[in-house]
């Protein structure tokens, strides 16, 4: 099952889905559910569109404010998307490329 979910295929579906092992933790998380994971007190990073490659040397939790990407695989046609609204969890040791095709503005931490 890919996880390139739209509105026709409902939000709810993205919920703890995942691929490459990036996790999908929720889609739009509440105000309440934002200020109990202290998302505003994590760092801030953005880019603008473009392709990015990228090694996680430690697990990720980002939400993304603005923004919409293409994450693929090194050397692999199969791919997850997810944007603005998105919590997502991006494991460590993941080599990947970004494609982003709306810039991106997110609250991200890393965890050893």
């Amino acid at each position: 099952m890919a996880m390139t979910a739209g509105k026709e295929e409902g939000q709810a579906a993205r919920k703890e889905e995942e691929k490459f092992g990036i996790r999908f933790i929720e889609k739009h998380p509440s105000q309440s559910r934002l200020a109990e994971l202290r998302i505003q007190s994590w760092p801030k990073w953005g880019c603008p569109p473009g392709k990015f490659a990228l090694k996680y040397d430690a697990e990720e939790t980002c939400y993304l404010v603005k923004g919409k990407v293409t994450v693929s695989v090194n050397g692999s046609s199969d791919y997850v998307e997810f944007g603005a609204g998105d919590l997502v969890v991006i494991p460590k040791g993941l080599s990947c490329i970004w494609d982003v095709s709306v810039a991106i503005d997110k609250h991200y931490k890393f965890d050893n």
